[in-house]
């Protein structure tokens, strides 16, 4: 699986651009992908998002950094040189998917994953279900989001601002614990997988 982040400028992804890009192979987890990128020309880039993410408006734009287009190439050499099960495992893949679906339409080349994505929301709200965990809910909807998830697991919620690759190292650890209860990445080992030997 490629567990992948991206932080953007705005939260649509055909008229927002990628800002960076963090991924990692979670069958080999030493093998990671970073990168940022100044926004397309013409992107909408939102004052939200880049509070979300981080980024101020000289550094979306700043013309020493790569394009859209450059940091698309790098990832999908990257990605496409693994032999490993290029599924995209996220909190929101949907969102990232359809980021790197724009990117690849802006520049012309073809889309190379599934559409189909494993949802950390979805795995977790599944393990706590059967374990019998309530459920964290807002106006009658799952506030299940990535802290949340993380807290579950046993993991320190995410630093603000977002970093794309915190975030990637963050959903591959998640994954692990749920689907294997299994510590992945050094980072977080020393942090008890809370339903281990349980």
């Amino acid at each position: 699986m490629i567990a992948l982040d991206i932080e953007a400028s705005s939260p649509t992804p055909e008229t927002g651009s990628i800002l960076s890009l963090g991924a990692l192979d979670t069958d080999e987890p030493t093998n990671q992908f970073y990168d940022e990128c100044r926004a397309w020309k013409g992107a909408h880039i939102k004052d939200e998002a880049l509070a979300v993410n981080g980024f101020t408006k000289e550094e979306a734009e700043d013309p020493n950094k790569k394009t859209e287009e450059e940091l698309l190439t790098a990832f999908l050499a990257w990605a496409n040189d693994r032999p490993i099960n290029r599924t995209l495992v996220g909190q929101n893949p949907s969102f990232d998917r359809d980021y790197l679906k724009a990117a690849c339409k802006r520049a012309g080349v073809e889309f190379p994953f599934a559409d189909r994505t494993i949802d950390i929301h979805s795995i977790t709200w599944l393990h706590m279900t059967q374990r019998e965990v309530p459920m964290p809910l807002l106006n009658h909807h799952s506030k299940l989001n990535l802290d949340a998830a993380l807290r579950y697991c046993g993991i320190p919620e995410e630093p603000k601002p977002h970093n794309a690759l915190t975030g990637a190292f963050l959903h591959a650890e998640v994954f692990s614990r749920i689907a294997y209860t299994k510590k992945l990445l050094p980072d977080f080992d020393g942090y008890k997988i809370p339903w281990e030997h349980s």
